[in-house]
């Protein structure tokens, strides 16, 4: 058994090292001796230093070797320990250092010679003891805290804190805090002891009233913190406590009075300063002024007052524009306080006040008008000359004022529809109002007034005038000729009426359609909607021509109406509801013929074997004189027929709508579409979608030229009349012409001239006609 040389012990007969026995089995272990641990001083100077010595019971039995192991022998940190392999005595080799290695744990083995192991291994427990040799230091260079003004005594300002390496359970780490030196900012403001210090805890507390921040600013501690209860080492610290201000004082008016001026009608961002002083920290909330005005002497709010933040003065401003005809002087009363509320250490004293005297002076002020816009209501129909309404217009300087209408600035009077007299101002009708300018909107026409003083300044007010519409126009009938079919029943078919009226609503629409004298024994109006209605028959009429008399009257207050003569044409029609030729009537007509009718197809065969017989034939016409120019007597003009053009063919859908079919039940409720002169309801032939509705076509040329040489000129004419016409077709729109019957009452016409040759004619000329005889020519030119 190893024994050390003071303590013993039973040790184990085997241990699991290198040196354990091969092959020994399991045997029952003894109880081991417990070695208490062996103390060592730090830093000792007598190195190497016997430590313990250690003996196993094997020794009486033949030589043993004693090794150790563990950190300080063979691991780190090493070559601190050894062991006498002989004789059992465990050394220190160099001093220890507690604050690195406060213990080491090592295992001592007894072996043989040959390497096997005798005892089960021992261990020695080493426990370095501390030794004072740490000085306290303290965690920061220099401490900082602050403490309030008039703080009173008691009061925790700041902690302090130390540290020491020596072991903590014993006195060597045991610190004891102190103040050693106290220096007032300003040096000798404050001599006597104003802290104290917690020497456990380091806790820094005032110990005496009298921190004014006026008279100090703050102070210098010196520190010393001590181990050993304050007996061991020690080291010394700073710590600078700032005496923090407290809004303890009121700011004051300096002076209290002050004398300003402001021009009248301007706006400024500063007429003057008003100065004030603050014993408090400047720059600090404590420092900073907040100024007013009290709302007695500035009723209505025409001066403010703002803090310049550098300077701490109050500025005053104009921000309503002063009248010097109305107030020629104002007197401000000014208080003044900080922004955060006094500290309840303060004296209560009333908040400084001043006085600000404020001269107005006083400038040529320019007229205005005391409305803008002036706003007139007036009927549309009031005549030129009508007065309007009196504009006032005011100037502060009671200066002489001239109106005028403005023609030379923004707003202008576009229509000259208003007249201002210079010196009264009273607005007039200078020339009658329409609603139909393009500078009436929502029934308002605006215009401007301009007023000007003695000294040339002037001011200009907007004009409005609200027109209100009156019935100034009747309704006008349209059409005013048409034709319905004879022998179908009036409810499917008639004549579609419809009025145009010039004024808006509520002077229009709805119209009311009536007949005018006793003629409701073969007529009758239907209404169809608000806007239409349609004039039917009541009884079985003979084919002719017959007239009507319709009045229609609008909604107006007073309504107004007008009456007009229909003409009307009862024909007979065909199966698609179109009226056949007066010649296709009189031969496919059942029915008798009136004796005027008949009197009138006469007339026409007579007039139509006149202009045969005096035509004649043509001459042979020489090479370069022309088709229609030349001075044979027996030149023909060719006679122009008008048909009733209803349109149709190829039709252009972009430019019109064609209706095939129409009954007055059917009838839309616009008033485009309406019956044409020629008996044909309008909404069978193509609409020009490029001109507006219901404009009256021009006169077309429909007496022959009395010279043959004119034709030319005859032709082109009807071509622009038709090119301007808004109620036609367009010139490239295939024409679908009335049924005129079986055969013609004119006979043919083949013989005409038939005894000229074509083939003598040149008809270059045709080219230079231009495109409408482009396909004539070219025909010409085949031959």
């Amino acid at each position: 058994m190893l024994l050390p040389l003071l303590w013993i012990a039973e040790l184990h007969p085997w241990a699991l090292f290198p040196w354990r026995n091969q092959g020994r089995g399991l045997a029952r272990m003894k109880r081991d001796w417990i070695i208490p641990p062996i103390r060592v001083l730090e830093n000792s100077k007598q190195v190497p230093e016997d430590l313990v010595q250690i003996k196993s019971d094997k020794i009486f039995l033949g030589e043993v070797i004693y090794k150790l192991e563990g950190p300080g022998v063979d691991q780190e940190p090493k070559n601190l320990f050894e062991i006498d392999d002989k004789i059992g005595v465990i050394r220190s080799k160099q001093p220890l250092d507690r604050e690195k290695h406060s213990s080491f744990t090592l295992k001592a083995f007894a072996l043989s010679p040959s390497g096997e192991r005798l005892e089960n291994p021992t261990t020695i427990e080493i426990v370095v003891l501390d030794q004072n040799d740490n000085k306290p230091i303290f965690t920061r260079r220099q401490f900082v805290g602050s403490v309030s003004e008039f703080a009173v005594p008691g009061t925790s300002v700041m902690s302090v804190s130390a540290t020491d390496a020596d072991d903590p359970m014993t006195d060597n780490a045991a610190l004891s805090y102190s103040i050693i030196g106290q220096e007032s900012i300003p040096a000798n403001a404050v001599t006597k002891t104003m802290f104290g210090i917690n020497n456990e805890t380091g806790t820094i507390y005032t110990r005496d009233v009298g921190l004014d921040r006026e008279v100090v600013k703050g102070f210098r501690l010196k520190l010393q913190v001590a181990d050993m209860g304050g007996m061991g080492l020690t080291t010394e610290g700073e710590a600078i406590i700032n005496v923090s201000d407290i809004n303890n004082h009121a700011p004051l008016f300096s002076p209290a009075s002050y004398n300003m001026t402001a021009e009248e009608n301007k706006s400024y961002l500063e007429i003057g300063r008003v100065n004030v002083t603050d014993r408090d920290d400047r720059g600090t909330r404590n420092w900073e002024a907040k100024y007013s005005i009290l709302p007695s002497n500035d009723p209505k709010r025409s001066f403010a007052i703002t803090t310049d933040p550098a300077t701490n003065q109050g500025v005053i401003s104009v921000v309503k524009p002063l009248d010097y005809e109305t107030q020629k002087e104002h007197l401000l009363l000014l208080t003044v306080e900080n922004v955060i509320p006094l500290s309840s250490k303060a004296l209560k004293l009333q908040p400084s006040t001043a006085t600000v005297v404020v001269t107005v002076v006083n400038k040529n002020e320019g007229p205005y008008f005391r409305e803008d816009p002036i706003v007139i209501k007036a009927p549309e129909s009031l005549l030129p000359g009508t007065p309007l309404t009196r504009i006032t217009a005011f100037d502060p300087d009671n200066s002489e004022l001239r109106y005028e209408t403005n023609y030379s600035f923004l707003f202008l009077d576009p229509e000259g529809w208003l007249e201002v007299d210079r010196n009264t101002g009273d607005i007039s009708v200078k020339r009658a109002f329409n609603m139909r300018s393009p500078h009436v909107e929502d029934n308002s026409y605006s215009a401007a007034v301009r007023v000007t003083d003695a000294g040339g300044l002037s001011s200009t007010a907007t004009v409005k005038v609200v027109l209100e519409e009156t019935n100034d126009f009747p309704p006008m009938l349209h059409p005013s000729s048409g034709s319905i079919c004879r022998g179908v029943s009036s409810s499917r078919y008639g004549l579609f009426l419809t009025a145009v009226d010039e004024d808006r609503h509520p002077h229009a629409a709805p119209f009311i359609f009536e007949l005018v004298f006793d003629q409701s024994a073969n007529w009758t109006v239907v209404k169809v909607n608000d806007t239409h209605a349609s004039l039917q028959p009541t009884v079985e009429l003979e084919a002719g021509e017959y007239a009507v008399r319709v009045a229609v009257s609008d909604s107006g207050s007073p309504p107004m109406s007008a009456n007009s003569q229909v003409n009307v044409t009862v024909c007979l029609c065909d199966s698609y509801g179109d009226c056949k030729s007066e010649a296709g009537a009189v031969l496919g007509s059942s029915v008798g013929i009136s004796f005027i009718a008949v009197i009138i197809i006469i007339a026409l065969l007579l007039l139509l074997s006149v202009t045969l017989a005096a035509c004649g034939r043509r001459h042979h016409m020489k090479k370069g004189t022309g088709l229609l120019v030349g001075d044979s007597e027996d030149d023909v003009r060719d006679n122009i027929l008008n048909y009733d053009e209803q349109g149709g063919g190829e039709e252009d859908e972009n430019a019109f709508n064609i209706d095939l079919f129409w009954n007055p039940h059917d009838a839309p409720s616009s008033p485009r579409s309406y019956y044409t002169g020629t008996g044909v309801p309008r909404s069978k032939q193509p609409l020009r979608r490029d001109a507006p509705h219901n404009l009256p076509s021009p006169i077309y040329p429909r007496r022959p030229p009395a010279n043959p040489t004119d034709i030319e000129d005859y032709i082109n004419d009807g071509l622009v009349v038709a090119d301007t016409d808004p109620n036609v077709p367009p010139y490239d729109t295939a024409l679908i012409y009335d049924y005129e019957g079986d055969g013609s009452v004119a006979g043919s016409l083949s013989s005409i001239a038939s005894g000229s040759s074509d083939e003598d004619q040149d008809y270059d000329y045709l080219n230079d006609w231009g495109p409408r005889f482009q396909k004539l020519a070219n025909l010409f030119d085949s031959h």
